[in-house]
């Protein structure tokens, strides 16, 4: 009989077996932290799934590893070596491993399924039955530039569900970000907080429309129905009115006559209009997050467009009068008669329908984007969210309004309010951490900025709260520095029309090197512009700030008829003025360069807009301080510092910006950096 041993009693000589054992226990352990531990931890699902399948596949690897080799005191042997050498020597290491890894595996499991199960009840009961987000719309169609009409689809189902006050609806904004069927609806409902999702597709082809939509309770991932809906074109406002109140009735949501009225009405009865109207939002909804003048122009045309196709279609008339008014306040200011242009407009949406919410929005925005005429632009969102309470925009713009009113508690309000309805919207986080930053809250500010660019990582605002929280709060500019170079290089961080003061006008990726002191780098950020007038007046005002006149004589010989010109044109322009006042010092013109900048301060006081006010008047202190009158420029300062909001105005960035080093060493300005600013509303 032969003495060769078997293969199981050869498994278990070569520890084979105590391997097994200890891998799957270790495993476990490893797989119960990555399960329980890495979503506290915001860790996404893919890391978690990508752990189990490696302790997988490194099972049969551990397992001829122990066969072939084995742990010894001078190292990994083979198996046959180290049995000739420690032949009696097995320790019982492998039997600890087992014991311990055991005990915390049954440890985290027991505790993640206690806790697992309280945080999914917790989940159920925090995310409101009556909650919705209509994801993005597939484009099914052979055309693949039809994309838009899908987006159309979803986006008026939308439109008709936020007039419902008994649901919370989530804005397109936030939808945006998501892809038509994402892999994680729990993920995606506990980031939008709501319980249900709709997902839908689009297939278009000639005069017929195939809808498909699905809703989904996305806490359990599991569909409440499904419906398909076979249409010529000229009847899809009726399939998105049937898909609307199909949702309402599934989430039992109570609906007023005026709601259900709302609901069923169509926006026009022509279809080439509707088709156009679309194309217009697709290209408006782009130029709202790219601020390309060409985008808003090919909008207003398509608005145009499907105005002239059905000159009753309220909803284009009153959009084209939105997306003209962004044009105003975010690229290039309007004529005095193109703002009336667009007040007629408005009227007469608002005569073919006075109950619509976004004509409504519309003419609030030409109140506060027109004149500033903020009781009236109050009251026309505030009907605009009576009618269509699910309207984010609208909670939006209030919330910008108090805020230049300085009613700066209820801002932080209605802006938390709006970002609740609007989760994903990059835009809107970063105004909320501005407007902390304003508040010298700091600690908030960064956290709502870092959101912000968590959202989408070109979002210029939120950078730009992100990097003068920075600066105003610690003066740190090497962190400052490290955080810009996370950002796109392809943008100066200028926000809009608005040039208050020097950060303002030069764009915050210059400022941030001009407070590092490294200004020829900054003058290279404006070398690619194609703003003519404002790449001229910011490479002026960097030289003069670095003390160099002389290598701003070319620039300002361009720029000054430039500027004279246009503010001729347009006198009480006062984004002009700031850029003039320093190209007059350039020219060491220091009375004019006083005069423009407190004309700009009459024209647009704190009185009239805290925000705007406020930054004009650090403006003022700017040029003060470089003309040598630094009892003006320090008052300024020093009420900036003892009022609610300060600006860009803090003790860490006086000390280090070289903004204020013609007036560093008087008495007066060292004693200021010994003031304690003022913190909160």
């Amino acid at each position: 009989m032969s003495d060769k041993p078997s293969f199981f009693s050869e498994l278990k000589r070569r520890n084979v077996y105590k391997v097994a054992v200890a891998y799957a226990v270790v495993g476990w352990l490893i797989a119960q932290i990555a399960t329980q531990i890495f979503p506290f931890l915001e860790i996404p699902n893919w890391v978690v799934r990508l752990v189990i399948v490696l302790i997988a596949i490194g099972f049969p690897i551990a397992l001829v590893i122990a066969w072939a080799f084995e742990a010894t005191p001078e190292g990994i042997k083979q198996t046959e070596i180290a049995d000739a050498k420690h032949e009696h020597s097995r320790g019982k290491t492998w039997i600890y491993v087992v014991i311990i890894g055991a005990a915390i595996s049954v440890a985290l499991f027991f505790v993640g399924r206690y806790t697992a199960g309280n945080n999914a009840s917790a989940a159920r009961t925090e995310l409101p039955a009556k909650s919705i987000a209509v994801l993005p719309f597939e484009n099914l169609s052979d055309d693949k530039g039809a994309a838009y009409f899908a987006d159309g689809i979803q986006d008026e189902i939308l439109t008709k569900l936020a007039s419902i006050a008994d649901l919370k609806v989530i804005s397109r904004t936030s939808t945006a970000k998501y892809k038509s069927k994402p892999e994680d609806l729990t993920t995606v409902s506990q980031q939008l907080g709501v319980a249900t999702v709709l997902e839908g597709s689009v297939q278009k082809a000639a005069d017929k429309v195939r809808v498909n939509v699905q809703l989904i309770d996305a806490r359990a991932d599991s569909h409440l129905w499904a419906k398909t809906y076979d249409r010529d074109i000229k009847d899809v406002f009726a399939v998105e009115s049937e898909v609307a109140q199909e949702i309402a009735d599934s989430l039992q949501a109570k609906l007023s006559p005026a709601e259900a009225k709302t609901i069923a009405t169509a926006p026009t009865t022509d279809s080439g209009a509707y088709d156009l109207f679309l194309k217009a939002e697709s290209e408006f909804h782009n130029a709202q997050v790219s601020l390309h003048p060409e985008s808003f122009r090919q909008a207003a045309a398509w608005y145009e467009q499907a105005i002239a196709w059905d000159p009753n279609f309220a909803l284009a008339i009153a959009r084209l009068a939105e997306c003209r008014l962004n044009v105003h306040w975010f690229v290039e200011p309007l004529q005095d008669a193109e703002l009336e242009q667009v007040r007629r407009n408005v009227d007469h949406a608002l005569a073919l329908a006075p109950d619509l919410a976004e004509a409504h929005v519309a003419l609030g925005l030409f109140h506060y984007f027109g004149h500033r005429a903020y009781s009236e632009a109050l009251a026309e969102f505030a009907r605009a969210i009576e009618l269509q309470p699910n309207n984010s925009p609208a909670l939006e713009y209030s919330g910008y309004v108090h805020r230049r009113q300085g009613q700066w508690q209820r801002a932080l309000d209605e802006l938390n309010r709006a970002l609740k309805q609007d989760p994903r919207n990059s835009y809107l986080a970063g105004n909320l951490a501005n407007t902390y930053n304003i508040l010298r809250l700091r600690e908030e500010a960064q956290r709502m900025a870092r959101h912000a660019i968590s959202i989408d990582a070109r979002d210029t605002v939120g950078m730009v709260a992100w990097i003068g929280g920075i600066l105003q709060g610690s003066g740190d500019v090497e962190e400052a520095q490290r955080v810009l170079a996370t950002f796109p290089t392809d943008t100066k961080l200028t926000t809009n029309v608005t040039v208050p003061d020097f950060a303002g006008l030069i764009g915050y990726r210059a400022y941030t090197l001009v407070v590092a002191r490294k200004f020829d780098l900054a003058l290279h950020v404006w070398d690619d512009s194609a703003d003519q007038r404002r790449q001229l007046a910011a490479k002026v005002a960097i030289r003069v700030v670095a003390g160099d006149l002389n290598g701003a004589r070319s620039d300002v010989q361009t720029a000054l008829p430039l500027l004279e010109q246009r503010l001729q044109e347009r006198p009480d322009e006062t984004a002009t003025m700031t850029e003039l006042a320093w190209v007059y010092l350039a020219l060491q013109r220091n009375e004019d360069a006083i005069r423009v900048a407190h004309r700009a301060v009459d024209v647009l006081p704190p009185s009239k807009d805290v925000l705007a006010g406020g930054g004009l008047l650090v403006g003022l202190a700017e040029v003060s301080a470089h003309c040598g009158m630094a009892a003006d420029a320090i008052n300024i300062l020093h009420q900036q510092l003892s009022a609610p909001t300060g600006g860009p105005v803090s003790i860490p960035l006086l000390k280090i910006d070289p903004m204020w080093d013609p007036i560093r060493n008087d008495p007066a300005f060292q004693q200021l950096l010994r003031v304690k600013e003022h913190i909160g509303p």
